[in-house]
């Protein structure tokens, strides 16, 4: 399976609209009506996608907007960002801050909704299972370990503000004067 074609399915599965647990259920039937091997090879992009996501500043975002994210929690987070779709995830995974442009994100700084995705990261194993009433082969090649250095304190205000400027405006309390 080539990078277009993963995302192109994601975009299929999303065509219906949703909550992104229906997304992800999409995906799942989409996906399982294709070869195994192209069911291995939505795998492999997937741990790349991800590999690729596991960025400390997106960890931040995923903070502030969520209001904390523990390791499962940014998992989850990048689960919800893949569902929605190539442009979105490539533009956040480049620029964080960019997600202070969703009206969903933005209209979470009002309702304390939170954008989580389990189940997306389980489509490939879903459809492998689905398609084979087998278990998804185990991946041999572990996914790359990101350099995870450059943590900051998420809880600072003020490294918010310097570090993600439109997120900290919708998600921060304001200084106090």
């Amino acid at each position: 399976m080539r990078t277009d074609d993963f995302w192109q399915l994601i975009d299929r599965a999303r065509s219906g609209g949703g909550a992104p647990d229906a997304v992800a259920a999409r995906a799942v039937v989409l996906l399982a009506a294709h070869d195994t091997e192209e069911i291995v090879g939505y795998a492999h992009h997937q741990q790349r996608v991800l590999a690729a996501s596991y960025r400390v500043d997106l960890w931040g975002a995923a903070y502030l907007i969520n209001g904390g994210a523990s390791d499962d929690g940014f998992e989850y987070f990048r689960g919800w960002l893949m569902t929605q779709g190539r442009a979105v995830f490539a533009r956040a995974v480049a620029d964080p801050d960019s997600l202070a442009e969703l009206p969903q994100v933005r209209a979470a700084s009002l309702s304390g909704e939170e954008f989580e995705c389990e189940s997306m990261l389980a489509v490939p194993w879903d459809a492998y299972r689905r398609a084979t009433a087998t278990d998804l082969p185990a991946d041999r090649e572990a996914a790359p370990a990101p350099d995870l250095n450059e943590f900051w304190d998420f809880d600072d205000p003020d490294e918010a503000r310097r570090r993600l400027p439109r997120l900290a405006a919708l998600f921060v309390e304001p200084p106090q004067e």
